[in-house]
C-alpha cells in the first residue's frame, strides 16, 4: 500500500475495496471523481478540497486516489492521528507525489496542528506534492484560528460531495453488490436502505455481512434471507 513508515507513528492501512473503480460515479459527482483521478495521476490541480457529511464517501475517494497513486502517495486519517505530534505525522511527507488528509476539521483549533498544516502547504508547493483534503465543511465554513492557514485552505479547487438520497444509496448498494457477483434486486435493496443506518459506511458493512452469509449458506439475497441474517 501507499505509506511512508519513517514518518508515521502508526501503520495506516487502506481499505482494499476503497478504489476509484469501486466508487459509483453519478452525474453530480463526475467532475469530482475526475479531479481526484487526475490528482492521483499527478495531473490537474495541485490542491483538491472535498467537503461533505460523514459517510458521504469522502474517505473512499481519498483512499481510492492513494490506491491509484501507489507508493508515491500517503493517506492520513487525522481523526486517528490527531493524538500524535503533528510534526512527526507530517515530517517529510511533501517529498511524495500525493498526500491525502482526511477529517481535517478534527485537528483545526489546535495550534500545533494548524502551524504544521500551514508548513505542509508551503513545503508541498515547493516540492510539487499534490494535496487531496477532505473535511466536514467548506474551507470558509471551517473554524480556523491561524489566518495564514485559512487562506491556504482556499487554494485549489473545492468540491462538495452530497449525502446520497435513499435512491442513490440503493444504486450504490446494487453497484457494490454487482461487483461482488451478487444479484440484489430493487425490492430487496429498497428494503435494506429503508431499515439500515443512514451512514453509507454502515450500510456497506451490512452488505459485507450479507455477502459472507450468502456465500456460506449458498442463498440468494431475498427479503426473508436479509431478515434472518440481519435480525430484522
Amino acid at each position: 500500500m501507499a505509506q511512508s513508515g519513517q514518518q508515521l507513528p502508526l501503520l495506516v492501512q487502506l481499505r482494499d475495496d476503497a478504489t476509484l473503480d469501486n466508487f459509483l460515479t453519478t452525474d453530480s459527482s463526475a467532475a469530482l471523481v475526475a479531479a481526484v483521478r487526475s490528482v492521483s495521476e499527478g495531473r490537474g490541480e495541485s490542491v483538491v478540497f472535498i467537503h461533505g457529511n460523514r459517510g458521504s464517501g469522502k474517505s473512499h475517494l481519498l483512499q481510492g486516489a492513494c490506491h491509484l497513486a501507489g507508493d508515491n502517495a500517503l493517506y492520513l486519517p487525522l481523526r486517528e492521528l490527531s493524538v500524535y505530534p503533528p510534526d512527526e505525522v507530517l515530517a517529510g511527507v511533501e517529498t511524495l507525489g500525493l498526500v491525502a488528509l482526511d477529517d481535517l476539521e478534527v485537528v483545526l483549533g489546535q495550534q500545533a496542528w494548524e502551524h504544521a498544516l500551514f508548513g505542509l502547504y508551503n513545503r508541498a508547493r515547493e516540492w510539487g506534492c499534490r494535496l487531496l483534503i477532505a473535511a466536514a465543511g467548506a474551507p470558509r465554513a471551517l473554524e480556523v484560528e491561524l489566518a495564514d492557514l485559512s487562506s491556504r485552505l482556499s487554494w485549489g479547487v473545492v468540491y462538495q460531495l452530497a449525502s446520497g438520497s435513499d435512491e442513490q444509496k440503493r444504486a450504490i448498494l446494487q453497484f457494490r453488490a454487482a461487483r461482488r457477483g451478487l444479484n440484489l434486486g430493487d425490492e430487496v435493496a429498497s428494503y435494506i436502505v429503508t431499515r439500515a443506518p443512514r451512514d453509507l459506511a454502515q450500510l456497506l458493512e451490512l452488505l459485507d455481512r450479507l455477502d459472507r452469509a450468502s456465500l456460506a449458506r449458498k442463498r440468494a439475497l431475498s427479503i426473508p434471507f436479509v431478515k434472518q441474517v440481519l435480525g430484522w
